[in-house]
């Protein structure tokens, strides 16, 4: 079965947002791996605008305490920010290397491994040194995954959001996914696992999985905590009612 870890970035987007440590990224990490995710993923930027360094540490304690056989899986790029320091210092389950410049909003590209194997070769070597499992975001492109694999990566992490923006525009679904299937395989051929994540959602992960072989985890975040809200808003609402509903029985 594939295995699911949670992004929380999002989580930590919410609690940025006031100082008073709600939602806690500790507890939705405690939530989801208690309702049987496999593991978390956070990508701690460099000016921390949702995941904080701090975070990082107080997840790695939680997992070594609370869930050992939990997945720790840290994104992010090995040449800004303390990305190397902090990795180093947790020595995170898997390393996903992703080539975004901290301006961006979210990563929108995979790797062009040829042109970073230079540069990629030591940190990776680096991190597998240390014991942690290395992924390399890439685009389905079966020539960038070859390099891939000489740079030394474990696995490769699909992006995946050109499939979930056919899915949503219902077109040229299935040649795109042939392009993934193609990618997959390419990649398992090399011996390197697959993962997949970016806009992967309730709505168009089954069709993607039945199709692209042997993807060994996702990663899903922004689509999974927004879901989260429209399933739990209502029953949220209800609680509150509850309690006015309470107290007003008492004052009348």
């Amino acid at each position: 079965m594939t295995r699911l870890s949670v992004n929380l970035n999002k989580i930590a987007l919410l609690r940025n947002a006031r100082d008073i440590g709600i939602p806690s990224v500790v507890e939705s990490a405690r939530t989801v791996l208690n309702a049987g995710a496999y593991g978390v993923t956070v990508h701690p930027r460099p000016d921390e605008r949702h995941i904080r360094y701090s975070d990082v540490y107080e997840l790695s304690e939680l997992l070594a305490s609370e869930f050992p056989e939990a997945e720790f899986n840290i994104e992010g790029n090995p040449f800004t920010g303390r990305y190397m320091e902090i990795v180093s210092q947790v020595k995170p389950d898997q390393a996903t290397l992703v080539p975004d410049d901290p301006a961006q909003v979210t990563s929108d590209h995979g790797w062009d491994a040829r042109a970073n194997q230079d540069r990629l070769k030591p940190v990776i070597g680096q991190l597998k040194e240390l014991g942690i499992r290395v992924s390399l975001f890439m685009d389905p492109d079966p020539e960038g995954i070859k390099h891939a694999g000489q740079a030394g990566a474990d696995r490769v992490e699909l992006y995946t959001e050109p499939y979930a923006r056919a899915f949503r525009q219902g077109r040229h679904v299935e040649e795109v996914l042939a392009e993934y299937a193609c990618a997959a395989r390419a990649a398992q051929e090399l011996g390197l696992g697959v993962n997949a994540g970016h806009d992967l959602n309730l709505n168009n992960l089954g069709k993607f999985l039945d199709t692209v072989p042997g993807v060994l985890e996702v990663s899903i975040g922004h689509a999974l905590i927004a879901e989260a809200l429209e399933a739990g808003l209502y029953n949220t609402v209800k609680q509150y009612l509850k309690i006015l509903s309470t107290v007003e029985q008492k004052s009348g």
